[in-house]
């Protein structure tokens, strides 16, 4: 497929001053929360999807991510490749490899940075919390294809390619993000309307929690290091809290009085044989049956960036859905 609409040729603004240009690749919350502060500081943007997704200050461009000839056009005077494109759980096998693979050729080809949004799975299950140097132990394979697909990213740099960084977040919240995050709607809704939120695992374990505005900014602050490239970096998060913790400060803050129950493990198993996609989720569960926390300090210091206080946080994402 040959990428359409617009590619990345705009680099002057209304005043013939020059601007860097950038390529988001996906609009989920992070693509376009991503998008939306790159033009607020005054750089340019081209936002990739499949079915050409217009975003207000950005130019919109119809490409499939795992084409890269498409890619490697759009990435075409642009500084930096932003990879926040996220298939379907149960395609992740298919999908996520020609991806990299298409990423990378468009880096090499390009001389664009490669910025990938990432996350957690790879660790595996963690011994104590998770550092930008903590070892590989995937356990199922959504952990293996990611791992797999930061190796080959990895690889290209170690050849002297290309430049390539992972930006890795726990499991992400925020303003109007959606039904499918474990901290979404499907949690923020029945919780605020004093009813009964379902969730993946034990919603008394403790679980760190990435702010979607926080990811944005450790990406745009990964894509603008001057030291080596060719690392992880964690999106600094606030401390851990399990979803009982999350539904009681809610209903202090609110005067509601919501609750939260685990769906049984038994009935994820069950129903995972006749949903790809519940059997994934079931797969990763683990996540949410022990705690699963991030530690960020080491991109603190170095990209000087810092979470949003929790208070702040999770007033601005549950205002959202109470509207």
């Amino acid at each position: 497929m040959v990428a359409q609409l617009l590619p990345c040729q705009l680099h002057a603004d209304s005043g013939g001053n020059q601007m860097t240009h950038h390529l988001v690749v996906g609009t989920g919350p992070i693509g376009q929360t991503l998008a939306l502060r790159l033009i607020q500081r005054g750089d340019s943007v081209t936002l990739a999807t499949r079915s050409g997704t217009a975003m207000n200050g950005a130019l919109a461009l119809r490409m499939d991510a795992s084409d890269a000839t498409a890619f490697s056009a759009a990435a075409s005077g642009c500084q930096t490749i932003f990879l926040c494109t996220n298939p379907p759980y149960a395609r992740w096998v298919t999908e996520w490899p020609p991806i990299f693979a298409a990423a990378i050729e468009a880096a090499r080809r390009s001389g664009a940075g490669l910025v990938i949004v990432g996350n957690l799975y790879a660790y595996g299950k963690p011994e104590g919390a998770m550092t930008e140097a903590s070892p590989y132990r995937p356990i199922e394979r959504k952990g293996e294809v990611r791992l797999a697909g930061w190796q080959a990213a990895l690889a290209a740099p170690e050849r002297g390619e290309i430049r390539a960084v992972e930006v890795r977040a726990s499991d992400y919240f925020g303003p109007d993000i959606g039904k499918n995050a474990h901290l979404g709607a499907d949690f923020f809704r029945p919780i605020l309307q004093s009813k009964k939120a379902m969730v993946v695992g034990d919603p008394d374990v403790i679980h760190s929690w990435s702010f979607v505005p926080d990811i944005a900014s450790t990406l745009v602050a990964a894509a603008d290091f001057i030291g080596p490239w060719g690392r992880i970096w964690h999106v600094p998060s606030n401390l851990p809290l399990s979803r009982h913790d999350i539904a009681s400060q809610l209903n202090s803050h609110y005067g509601c009085a919501g609750r939260v129950a685990g769906y049984p493990q038994w009935m994820l198993r069950l129903l995972g044989h006749f949903s790809p996609t519940l059997r994934e989720v079931e797969a990763s569960s683990y996540q949410f049956r022990e705690p699963f926390v991030i530690d960020a300090r080491e991109t603190e210091a170095l990209l000087r960036v810092q979470a949003m206080p929790w208070s702040e946080a999770l007033v601005l994402t549950a205002e959202s859905y109470r509207t």
